[in-house]
């Protein structure tokens, strides 16, 4: 097993951990993988886990800065079926990528690609995604 696929494995398996701190490094972890396919699941359930909103803000951080169309892509998958306070911590998540050190691929240039998804929820999740940084920075 290679270093890269052993550690997809193991981020897999702490992302359905019961302890919050693991499914938080998972999110981390996962991030760079969000283009492969075994990954995608995990991250959407992260983004949108039920029982802590750390995991979600952490998890959508991570994937804002990756910054790739598959990293954001998941991002606004999550926005789409997200609750209220769900997507308040995604918003977070990805304001905390925007205004932390050393910067972040221009996310609003990623959700403009993002409007030609043809998921309707994608393309609904990108808008919301890049009034966020496009909006007020503090």
């Amino acid at each position: 097993m290679s270093e890269l696929t052993g550690g997809l494995e193991a981020a897999l398996v702490k992302a359905s951990s019961p302890s919050w701190a693991q499914r938080v490094r998972a999110g981390r972890d996962l991030a760079s993988f969000a283009d492969v396919s075994e990954a995608v699941e995990a991250l959407v359930g992260l983004l949108l886990d039920a029982e802590d909103t750390a995991v979600t803000r952490q998890t959508a951080e991570a994937l804002a800065r990756v910054g790739t169309v598959p990293a954001i892509r998941l991002i606004a998958l999550a926005v789409a079926e997200a609750d209220d306070n769900q997507a308040d911590w995604l918003q977070i998540g990805v304001h905390d990528a925007l205004m932390g050190p050393g910067g972040v691929p221009d996310i609003a240039v990623v959700c403009g690609k993002l409007v030609w998804d043809p998921e309707e929820a994608v393309r609904r999740g990108a808008a919301d995604i890049s009034a966020w940084a496009d909006g007020p920075r503090c």
